[in-house]
């Protein structure tokens, strides 16, 4: 099958390394040009823009940081929409439901099948092929794409024909997981400076009512040996979580607790670079509380 991979960043690039594992015709493209060259070596084609990736490709992923990049890797003119090939066009993205409804509104025309993907699991998920990705838009597309999502993800949720309602569920997930990390963080940081053992804190809650994605993986692996290095940066998470806000607001939902943990992150932000890890939150606590968790990693 001929397949296009727009977005080679953290979690694209091993996505499309592992269609290209898998023998599909794959042509690649992203704004640095460097991050194809890996692909590229292990058989990928690489295209100069959108619309000559939509001209060799049936089927487009696309997998962006920023919500002007995806529209413009859809919309714009050389932009997917005025691919000859493409048929289906899959956002990988985060983006919210509003800018999917608005794509999945300017690829109808041209009779391109828009679907919602997102995805969730990390980099690490990425690489090994377990991620979770949930889906919305046409089933007739998503039975056509399921056998490909299969090469990066472990389990697929179809959601519905309903454009956008991938991206609230993605949101509703992001939040929580962002959540997580925040408790996580003020909670290691409680216990150490209380004099509690960061190795023994996580044998109990991760074998207790407290586990969470953070205390399995994003605390014992990316912080404790202080690399921070989960690889979701704040800008990114940012980005979700003023969509994340957004939508809450049009549906008309109480946001307490999701508003502290947002300006937490923006906080986080404010004292360091957009550019850091998501992890870092916890160098905030760390610096509020005056302690450090030790490095035991």
């Amino acid at each position: 099958m001929k397949i296009g991979f727009i977005g080679l960043g953290a979690m694209g690039a091993p996505m499309a390394g592992r269609l290209v594992e898998r023998n599909h015709e794959v042509t690649v493209l992203d704004t640095n040009a460097a991050a194809a060259q890996p692909l590229a070596a292990r058989g990928a084609m690489v295209a100069d823009s959108p619309s000559e990736l939509a001209d060799r490709a049936e089927i487009v992923f696309a997998c962006l940081p920023s919500l002007a990049a995806v529209r413009e890797v859809a919309c714009s003119p050389h932009g997917i929409v005025d691919g000859k090939a493409v048929r289906i066009y899959v956002n990988l993205s985060t983006t919210g439901s509003p800018l999917s409804q608005e794509i999945a509104a300017a690829l109808a025309p041209r009779a391109i099948a828009s679907l919602d993907a997102p995805i969730t699991g990390g980099p690490s998920k990425a690489r090994d092929g377990s991620l979770t990705v949930m889906v919305s838009g046409p089933r007739a597309a998503f039975e056509a794409v399921e056998p490909l999502l299969g090469a990066f993800a472990n389990h697929s949720v179809y959601l519905g024909d309903k454009p956008g309602i991938a991206q609230t569920m993605k949101l509703i997930n992001n939040i929580m997981s962002a959540a997580n990390l925040a408790i996580a963080a003020e909670s290691m940081v409680m216990g150490a400076k209380a004099g509690l053992d960061p190795e023994r804190m996580l044998a109990v809650l991760n074998n207790g009512s407290g586990q969470n994605s953070a205390t399995l993986t994003k605390i014992p692996d990316h912080v404790l040996n202080r690399r921070f290095d989960y690889g979701g940066a704040l800008y990114i998470i940012q980005k979700d979580l003023e969509a994340w806000r957004q939508e809450a607001e049009a549906l008309g939902v109480p946001a307490w607790i999701g508003s502290a943990v947002r300006q937490l992150y923006l906080h986080t932000i404010a004292q360091g670079s957009p550019k850091d890890d998501m992890t870092t939150v916890v160098r905030l606590i760390e610096g509020w509380a005056g302690i450090e968790l030790p490095k035991t990693r």
